[in-house]
């Protein structure tokens, strides 16, 4: 460890889809590919980006209901063409957001533990990370399918904290509401972008602190 310590924490784990990575162009591509295979005319882009954060299924019930009737059969037809489609181009054009890289670097450089916790599927997050160059980057790595349950359950959150090593107090870093009302759940401080997917104003997301840009990160855990 450091002997400069950016924060107390000894663990933060983050969410992925609008957290550490803009993934919002290879979802919405994914997902009006699956809608035109179902016969649906197309989502916006903009309105994809507040879809995103329950899962593969709940993307897609939001996109079929914004198009038309929905049904879970309908859903179920969907799913393996998204799948496929998605697993096939999961980052042709997701980035991680500015500043990303050097936030988890200081807090490595820290001795802090990082870890990822998403409601995207294991199988596909795995893939999302390789992509980006992350296979080994995060201490854990837990999907929305690891479990029995998903966010906002804590149950995901205390899993990945426990998979990184448990160490000492622990903060959670997100995007949506998803996100802080897993992390309030758990008891757990929350920092939360404004910038993310989020499906209300980033305001009333009710994180303890709220960051415009990932260089704000570290100072916003120390503060916190």
């Amino acid at each position: 460890m450091s002997a400069f310590q950016t924060s107390r924490f000894r663990t933060v784990v983050f969410d992925l889809d609008g957290t550490l990575a803009d993934t919002a162009p290879d979802l919405t591509a994914s997902l009006n590919h699956t809608l035109g295979k179902l016969g649906r005319p197309a989502v916006p882009a903009e309105d994809v980006r507040h879809m995103v954060g329950h899962g593969v299924r709940a993307l897609l019930r939001n996109g079929l209901t914004a198009t038309g009737e929905v049904s879970e059969e309908l859903i179920d037809e969907g799913f393996p063409i998204f799948f496929s489609y998605y697993e096939a181009h999961i980052a042709d054009h997701t980035r991680p957001f500015p500043g990303v890289e050097e936030a988890l670097a200081a807090l490595e450089a820290d001795g802090v533990k990082i870890a990822v916790c998403t409601n995207k599927l294991e199988a596909l997050t795995f893939d999302l990370l390789a992509a980006l160059g992350w296979k080994d980057r995060f201490a854990a790595v837990v999907g929305g399918d690891t479990l029995p349950v998903r966010k906002p359950d804590p149950a995901p959150l205390f899993e990945a904290i426990a998979r990184a090593g448990g160490e000492g107090p622990a903060a959670f870093v997100g995007d949506s509401i998803t996100d802080t009302d897993t992390a309030k759940a758990a008891n757990l401080p929350c920092v939360a972008l404004s910038f993310g997917f989020s499906d209300r104003p980033p305001s009333e997301l009710g994180a303890d602190r709220l960051i415009d840009h990932w260089d704000e990160l570290i100072p916003a855990l120390a503060s916190l």
